[in-house]
This record gives structure tokens, C-alpha cells and sequence, in this order.
């Protein structure tokens, strides 16, 4: 399996900034996509940023502008920097991995999954 480590979130003030990053580990396995996903209550997930091999980010319209999606290759690691925040960013975020991985000597499509981290925008 490839397993997903999430760092930051918490309480922040509207214009605020904050940084969610994530760590992907496991063995044989190789990244195509890295990227955020967040779920308000009552609401569905919504992709918030991606970054697929080969191709630069994308965002979701509301958070052009503010938000900023990294890759660190060497440490498999995707960083989420979010300015201006908004209240209605308040969301729990997933990170999201793809890719392929080696198992029994065979490539196959993997689709990890973080715990999820509660981003609060308040006064």
C-alpha cells in the first residue's frame, strides 16, 4: 500500500495564511498525481488542487489566486499553501495520491487517501 501523512491545518483568521503538507511512502510504487480534495459539512469532496505528472496545477475556481500546489519529487512530499483564507474554505482536506505500484511483479493503479485535516476559518 501507499501510505499518506498529513501535516498541518487548524484555526486561522479570515485572511489568514496556513500550510497543509503530505507525505507519501510505501514501497515499488511510483506518483502520477498529488493533490488536495476537502469536504464541508453536508457537502460533497470537491478536488481543491492538483498536480499531475507532466502538466501544471489545477485548482478549483474559488481558491485561483490564493491557494498554491507544490511537489517535492525527491521526498514525495505535496504541499498546500493557502492565503486569503476564507470562511468558506472551512473544510476537512484530504490528500490524494495516484499512481502505479509494483506488486507480485506486476504494475498496477493505486488511489491513496489521507486521514483528512479540519481546516477552520474563524474570527
Amino acid at each position: 500500500q501507499v501510505q499518506l501523512v498529513e501535516s498541518g491545518g487548524g484555526v486561522v483568521q479570515p485572511g489568514g495564511s496556513l500550510r497543509l503538507s503530505c507525505t507519501a511512502s510505501g514501497s515499488n510504487f511510483e506518483i502520477e498525481s498529488m493533490g488536495w480534495y476537502r469536504q464541508a459539512p453536508g457537502m460533497q469532496r470537491e478536488l481543491v488542487a492538483r498536480i499531475t505528472s507532466g502538466f501544471g496545477p489545477t485548482y478549483v475556481d474559488s481558491v485561483k489566486g490564493r491557494f498554491t500546489v507544490s511537489r517535492d519529487n525527491a521526498k514525495n512530499t505535496v504541499t498546500l499553501r493557502m492565503d486569503k483564507v476564507e470562511p468558506e474554505d472551512t473544510a476537512v482536506y484530504f490528500c490524494n495520491v495516484g499512481g502505479v505500484r509494483k506488486v507480485a511483479g506486476s504494475w498496477s493503479a493505486y488511489n491513496s487517501w489521507g486521514q483528512g485535516t479540519q481546516v477552520t476559518v474563524s474570527l
